[in-house]
């Protein structure tokens, strides 16, 4: 089961985030720290603004804080890395590329190549249900098969750590929830750290082991809420009496949050 080792993969300390603006300073994010553990799933929730895609971008290696830093296992962020992948809402992917090519690109960067690739890539998109698209194009697949492939081909890179950024938050209500089940399956069977951002408490309650909920911009951790919630979940655990109970208790802090923005 995926969240036993305790050891910290991420380290957050003291982030902040300054972005120069046309009306001055702006900041996103301001005195963050929080420790993720190896093979963890954490979700993120807050108001729009408050720095959750920062913050991602942060770990990542996309963006430089202003101040504090970023450790993974003991090493500080610089840049971006192979042990990080990104999982946009928007795909991402190679438009002129097969969706089997598109994984290759990933297995390429590995140093795989040719046939070897071309199986590992099958394997991966058998992972999501995949395999008998693997020759169409991207435009020829509706918007979840398309993340699907965007996280196929995450997973090909074998990243130790996984990011992730409102990836199913443009997609219907089915298959969301299909690919909430798929992604639980997934990281029970590969053991990866994963950190989630999302707008919606109930996604965030049923895939993570933490809920972290953000504070109105100025960014920071207003509290972390254990989901003790025992795996494997599925779409029936929506009905169970303590997912509601955690899900009117953070859907409680992040509306107080919401608040502060219109104010």
């Amino acid at each position: 089961m995926a969240g036993e080792d305790r050891s910290v993969k991420v380290k957050i300390q003291d982030v902040k985030m300054v972005f120069n603006t046309r009306k001055g300073e702006m900041v996103a994010l301001n005195g963050v720290n929080l420790d993720i553990h190896n093979n963890e799933f954490v979700t993120v929730v807050g108001p729009s603004g408050c720095g959750k895609s920062t913050l991602l971008n942060i770990i990542a290696g996309l963006l430089k804080p202003t101040s504090g830093s970023v450790l993974c296992d003991g090493r500080e962020v610089d840049g971006v890395g192979r042990e990080r992948g990104v999982v946009f809402q928007q795909y991402a992917l190679f438009p002129w590329l097969t969706v089997k090519k598109n994984v290759c690109f990933a297995l390429e960067m590995r140093g795989l190549k040719g046939e070897e690739a071309e199986r590992e890539a099958l394997r991966y998109l058998r992972m999501v249900d995949l395999e008998k698209f693997a020759d169409h194009y991207p435009k020829e697949l509706s918007g979840g098969m398309k993340q699907r492939v965007a996280i196929a081909r995450a997973y090909a890179a074998e990243p130790e750590i996984l990011l992730m950024d409102e990836p199913f938050g443009a997609l219907d209500a089915q298959t969301r929830a299909q690919l909430q089940t798929d992604l639980l399956n997934t990281w029970e069977n590969q053991k990866k750290t994963c950190f989630f951002i999302t707008h919606d408490v109930d996604e965030a309650i049923i895939l993570g082991q933490r809920c972290v909920i953000m504070s109105a911009r100025p960014g920071r951790i207003k509290r972390i809420v254990d989901i003790d919630i025992p795996y494997p979940r599925t779409q029936e655990t929506r009905m169970a009496p303590e997912f509601n109970r955690l899900k009117n208790e953070i859907w409680g802090e992040v509306y107080k949050e919401y608040l502060e923005v219109r104010k």
